[in-house]
């Protein structure tokens, strides 16, 4: 039996594998363009059965790191969610300054605040999926 949810890094998006409501198997990952997860249940067995580099589980914490880089490095945008980026760029910008490894304080602040982004995206996309107006607006680098 799968424990549901699972978290993966299936070549390199974020995935995650969920129970439907028949008691079968789902997954979802994550859009660049669109920063949303969406619907991919074929790659399932991939991911609970292949045994590729690229096929990684990874714990909560790990996943909800890896989707806020993505997100991070691939949309671009106004708002509170590109303000708290602008802020981990200005950690990452002083360390290399300063030719400094990251403190320890550092790297919990941008775990911290990367938890915090990954809330509002999810917030956001449950108030659209709602019907509600976006309450901003962002491109992708691969928007053409």
């Amino acid at each position: 039996m799968v424990q549901t949810p699972s978290y993966f890094e299936y070549y390199d998006h974020t995935y995650v594998v969920d129970s439907t409501p028949d008691g079968g198997l789902t997954g979802r990952i994550l859009n660049w363009q669109t920063g949303a997860f969406e619907e991919k249940p074929d790659h399932v067995p991939d991911v609970l059965l292949g045994h590729e580099a690229e096929i990684v589980k990874l714990t909560w914490e790990r996943f909800v790191r890896r989707t806020e880089e993505e997100r991070h490095n691939y949309l671009r945008g106004d708002g509170p969610i590109f303000a708290l980026y602008q802020t981990i760029d200005a950690i990452w910008a002083a360390t290399e300054e300063e030719h400094r490894k990251i403190t320890k304080e550092e790297r919990a602040l941008i775990e911290s605040l990367y938890r915090r982004t990954f809330k509002m995206w999810e917030d956001e996309f449950a108030r659209r999926d709602a019907g509600e107006a976006p309450t901003f607006t962002f491109t992708s680098v691969f928007a053409k």
